[in-house]
């Protein structure tokens, strides 16, 4: 065998590997993370944005993650974008009793996630990850991390402290 034909056959196992896995993985929807603000009637419209741009910020790296990670087939919510918005104007992903497997049929994936964050006060927030089996609904993964101080950085970490969690738990991404 030659140098180039070497070359061919590792690059051709190495995209039927890639394939391989990329099958083996579940497909997910990720829905964008709600809050919940124990004390949003004292917050101000700076708050407000600040807070609005951190849920848009850990949505994407949850997503990413799930995705750099091989933990799952990360699907566009762009052609549920309608059924998501009017689905968010009437209730909380979190509670809206299987709201949520719609989107996952829409979007013809295999399990769906659902994220929120609880604030308490300014040092003490929570994030929370519930996966979901569309099939069924029954949740195959479900945590929450407590995190302290409300930066950029301190939601971000919450968020991989999820991801690791999920990581971890073969039951779920499989």
């Amino acid at each position: 065998m030659n140098r180039q034909n070497v070359f061919y056959a590792i690059a051709v196992c190495a995209c039927l590997a890639a394939s391989q896995v990329q099958a083996a993985q579940k497909s997910i929807a990720v829905v964008n993370c709600a809050l919940i603000d124990d004390n949003a009637a004292y917050n101000d419209a700076d708050v407000t944005r600040i807070q609005n741009a951190r849920l848009g910020m850990i949505s994407d790296e949850l997503r990413d993650q799930l995705s750099a990670r091989d933990l799952f087939r990360v699907a566009d919510n762009a052609p549920a974008s309608d059924l998501i918005a009017g689905l968010q104007a009437s209730q909380d992903f979190n509670t809206c009793n299987g709201c949520e497997l719609q989107v996952g049929r829409k979007l013809n994936v295999e399990r769906i996630a659902v994220c929120w964050v609880q604030k308490i006060s300014n040092l003490i927030l929570n994030i929370n990850l519930r996966v979901e089996d569309v099939a069924t609904g029954k949740a195959v993964f479900q945590r929450s991390v407590d995190i302290r101080g409300n930066t950029d950085l301190s939601w971000q970490r919450g968020v991989k402290s999820l991801v690791d969690l999920l990581a971890a738990d073969a039951d779920a991404t499989r």
